[in-house]
């Protein structure tokens, strides 16, 4: 079986770029070079970039973070109206990929979260390490806000993160959680104004290549192997859910929004 390179995959996706220096790769999240939009095709491209990287033996430490001033905060489904069908063969296989392969990224993950994380902030929030930038916002807009079940490992992530009130409070409100408060709350380890952000990153990425890769790699498999074990088991359920509350309230949701429009 041919081995991905880093020159083949690092050609492949539209929304990521890539640098990498003995064997950090830091992998940026983008839309034309700056502010990530969220959608449906970066939806599709991370979890198919994630197996990339995890396929890739020379990637020791992952930086992961975004262009600009967000982290990923800007959201266009372009009108779009999965039905059953769209929800069963491209939206629910897409989701399941994204987090899990991600999780089978066996060398350890710092997340540079690098502004308002209020779309999948969850992809920071698997990393080993979490460092957030000072004006970093965290919140959970696109599902019950909008009118979605929470189903698409966002319920998994941040019970694990807050307990079980916290994060049904979190998810039911849209609460907001400002960087520092997430800090309180063990949410992420580190906040620092954004021009640190990526300097900091890197220094935490070294100090893990000096330790042994071997039980590097092994260290995460080991803390992340009960987080696997809940996400197989709720994710799918959960994006069921999802499919069946958006088939409900999209139709609407979307006629409302075009009308608006004109």
């Amino acid at each position: 079986m041919k081995i991905p390179t880093l020159d083949e995959y690092s050609r492949k996706y539209d929304h990521v770029s890539f640098h990498r220096e003995d064997g950090i790769l830091q992998v940026t999240m983008h839309t034309g070079g700056s502010d990530l939009v969220w959608g449906f095709v970066p939806h599709q491209e991370m979890g198919y970039m994630f197996a990339d990287i995890a396929s890739d033996p020379e990637n020791k430490v992952i930086i992961y973070t975004g262009a600009g001033s967000t982290f990923i905060h800007k959201e266009d489904l372009g009108g779009g109206k999965p039905d059953a069908k769209i929800w069963g063969e491209h939206v629910l296989p897409d989701a399941k990929r994204l987090l899990m392969n991600l999780l089978e990224i066996q060398a350890p993950m710092i997340a540079a979260i690098n502004g308002p994380a209020t779309v999948h902030a969850e992809l920071g929030l698997l990393c080993d390490i979490t460092l957030a930038a000072d004006h970093t916002v965290f919140r959970d807009a696109p599902h019950y806000p909008s009118g979605l079940v929470p189903g698409d490992g966002v319920h998994v992530v941040w019970q694990a993160l807050l307990g079980l009130n916290r994060a049904r409070y979190f998810l039911m409100t849209g609460q907001e959680l400002s960087a520092r408060e997430a800090l309180s709350l063990g949410v992420v380890n580190e906040v620092m104004p954004q021009t640190e952000l990526l300097p900091r990153a890197w220094e935490l990425a070294r100090q893990i290549r000096r330790r042994p890769e071997l039980t590097t790699r092994l260290t995460r498999e080991t803390m992340l192997m009960h987080l696997k074990q809940q996400m197989l088991a709720q994710l799918p359920y959960g994006l069921a859910l999802e499919g069946l509350a958006a088939a409900d309230h999209w139709p609407d949701h979307f006629a409302a929004e075009n009308i608006a429009k004109r």
